[in-house]
């Protein structure tokens, strides 16, 4: 079992590049922040891990392993590594980190996601993140690769079980609901007219196919960071500090699923199937039986929503209705705080903000959170139990994570 000791988030409204940072001036101040949250020192810590997709397209820069060492001396010399699953590259660095753990090869470990992404125009940004998708013969005729995925999606929940935009709607306005609890949240300060979130083409205009400017999740700089530890490790950390070990969130369950790369071949495959992407039904599956829980043991959801249409797709693949049935839980408020299983209670990407690379781990930290009754604003009364749901790519990579405490 891997325990989580804490960690930190960077504040996603800020504009790296105005700021005068590149990608090592983020890394060190998520470095130096994370410690200090945790009370850790560098020279505790045995192993680095960064989540990372796309380093190259948008800052010319990969090798991000080597940013610890530059960070603080005390980190020559330690083990790190790199690992890219797209929107899933924060999560396959912590399933990294915690195998490592696991197997006994270290006992601390340190995982940072990041990604600088506001340092190019959005059409640049639409195109570098593109590469998720399978290159030269997806998307071809469009720009925007991930509104015309997501735009597909949709397509296909009409076609299968018919599709209601106004549920669509009700998503982003939940996430951008909780987004304004969150201290760190993109959107926190944004205002909106009703409008807003209606087909309006002048307030709400089209971007590609279905997919209008407020189904979309955030285009942001941002990083987290989150410290991993054996049993062993937490418990001395526990009693350093004069707290119970089972006070410390834990990591009791994961799952880990992966499909061809190309959009169309998963929704071909699952053409006679209850659930348009089964790697992902599987992945959550699989955490849950990890960890030996059930749904109605879990009391949020961390999950994907880099558009509306992929959290009304979540809806349904966590359990919460029948296939194609997630209008049900919109409809009666059961994924709103307060409601049967609050969904996004951090804002979500549509809210909170979705530095890709960042995504996997801020989830985690947030699950965290949760679970050790310290998300301020936007905690989820009673939490002890949160699952993850992060995905890279159209649900090729899927990674999901029971965390409790």
């Amino acid at each position: 079992m891997t325990y989580i000791l804490g960690g930190w988030q960077s504040d996603f409204a800020d504009n790296w590049t105005r700021k005068g940072w590149d990608t090592a001036a983020a890394f060190a101040e998520t470095i130096s922040q994370g410690l200090a949250a945790v009370d850790l020192e560098p020279s505790d810590i045995e192993s680095g891990h960064v989540g990372n997709f796309a380093g190259e397209l948008f800052a010319g820069q990969g090798l991000l392993g080597g940013f610890f060492a530059l960070a603080h001396p005390d980190f020559n010399g330690m083990p790190t590594a790199r690992h890219e699953a797209a929107c899933a590259s924060g999560s396959v660095a912590i399933l990294a980190a915690a195998s490592e753990i696991e197997a006994g090869r270290y006992d601390l470990a340190c995982v940072v996601g990041i990604e600088q992404m506001r340092n190019v125009s959005g059409e640049q940004a639409a195109r570098n993140l593109g590469a998720a998708a399978w290159a030269g013969y997806e998307y071809l005729d469009t720009p925007f690769a991930w509104p015309k995925a997501f735009s597909d999606l949709a397509d296909e929940y009409e076609q299968r079980y018919g599709l209601d935009y106004r549920h669509l709607m009700a998503i982003s306005e939940n996430n951008f609901a909780n987004a304004k609890r969150n201290p760190n949240a993109q959107t926190r300060k944004y205002t909106f007219a009703p409008e807003s979130f209606t087909e309006n083409d002048e307030v709400n205009p089209i971007v590609v196919g279905r997919t209008r400017k407020m189904d979309c999740g955030q285009i942001t700089d941002g990083s987290a960071v989150i410290f991993l530890a054996s049993e062993k490790r937490a418990a001395a950390y526990a009693k350093q500090r004069g707290v119970g070990l089972e006070s410390i969130p834990r990591i009791t369950g994961w799952g880990h699923r992966s499909a061809p790369i190309a959009f169309a071949n998963k929704v071909r495959a699952s053409a006679d199937q209850p659930y348009v992407f089964p790697q992902m039904r599987r992945a959550i599956e699989d955490a849950r039986a990890r960890a030996g829980v059930a749904l109605d043991q879990i009391d949020a959801v961390e999950t994907h929503d880099c558009f509306a249409a992929t959290e009304y797709m979540a809806i349904d693949h966590l359990g919460l209705t029948a296939p194609g049935e997630s209008w049900k839980a919109i409809e009666a408020g059961d994924i709103a705080m307060g409601g049967k299983l609050p969904i996004n209670p951090s804002g979500g990407l549509i809210g909170l903000g979705h530095p890709v690379g960042a995504t996997g781990v801020r989830m985690a930290l947030d699950a965290a959170k949760q679970v050790s009754g310290k998300a301020g604003d936007y905690q989820v009364d009673g939490a002890r139990t949160v699952q993850t749901l992060n995905i890279g790519g159209s649900a090729t990579t899927t990674v999901s994570f029971i965390v409790s405490a």
